[in-house]
């Protein structure tokens, strides 16, 4: 049901390297399955967990308790356990929560079988880590669950790690105090370039930031050369256009980047 697995190849691609930096931070993997059908039927309704969480192993010391309480806080909900016990712990509550709650609807809903997919649960999430700008690691989480409802939810986020502390860095940490105008307009030139919109307008007809005003997503990518600002659906355009990555060149930030960001 349970796993930990890190080959040494898996292990070279988790430690992650940033620009020949020696300040570097190591990474394990701990892994997770759990289904649970809502009743003892042959072709039952079930609940699928999957779960892979790159964690910071005890050689980073106590920065891997801060990178590890981080992504547990994010993710999981919960703090200061090893992560394969708090992968383990959320799978069990996710589909304990699962029977607990949803068999007594689907005893009434037996008969139709047309209700039958609302019941089909699954929650799945993977991670991998690379290394960032000067000193950084980034860590990319894919998050893909159904709860019922007309579709699931896909969702690519990302949090961005200090190597020589392991505070998570937000933007206020990359860019210069007042950057959200200059960088919201950076940002709205380089979606108008990507959907070949040529105006705002262009834009809201094609249903993107119909009700909000760009802004500069906390959700980013601190790589060597770039950055990627990554939007879910929702939003800034509707569900059927998926995640919308926009990547700006570091060169073009420099007049809003704090000074250790700049190449």
């Amino acid at each position: 049901m349970k796993k930990l697995i890190l080959s040494a190849s898996l292990f070279a691609l988790l430690t992650a390297c940033s620009n020949g930096d020696d300040n570097t931070i190591e990474f394990g993997m701990a892994t997770t399955n759990k289904s649970v059908s809502l009743t003892s039927d042959e072709n039952a309704p079930r609940c699928q967990v999957s779960l892979e969480l790159a964690y910071a192993t005890e050689k980073n010391g106590h920065k891997a308790e801060i990178i590890n309480n981080a992504v547990q806080q994010r993710l999981l909900d919960m703090q200061d356990l090893p992560m394969q016990t708090a992968t383990d712990s959320f799978a069990n509550e996710y589909t304990s929560n699962y029977k607990n709650n949803y068999l007594p609807m689907y005893n009434k809903d037996r008969a139709d079988t047309t209700k039958y997919a609302w019941y089909e649960y699954h929650y799945i999430i993977k991670t991998d880590v690379f290394g960032g700008f000067k000193g950084t690691t980034v860590y990319n989480i894919y998050l893909d669950y159904y709860e019922g409802g007309a579709h699931g939810i896909n969702q690519h986020l990302t949090m961005n790690f200090e190597n020589e502390t392991g505070r998570t860095l937000a933007l206020a940490d990359v860019f210069v105090p007042g950057f959200q105008q200059q960088l919201s307009k950076i940002l709205l030139e380089a979606l108008e370039e990507k959907v070949g919109a040529s105006n705002l307008k262009e834009l809201h007809n094609r249903g993107y930031l119909y009700s909000m005003d760009m802004f500069p997503s906390e959700n980013f990518i601190l790589a060597e050369e770039t950055i990627t600002f990554i939007y879910n659906p929702y939003e800034i355009a509707p569900y059927s256009e998926g995640s919308i990555e926009l990547i700006i060149p570091i060169s073009d930030l420099k007049g809003i980047l704090q000074e250790q960001f700049k190449q």
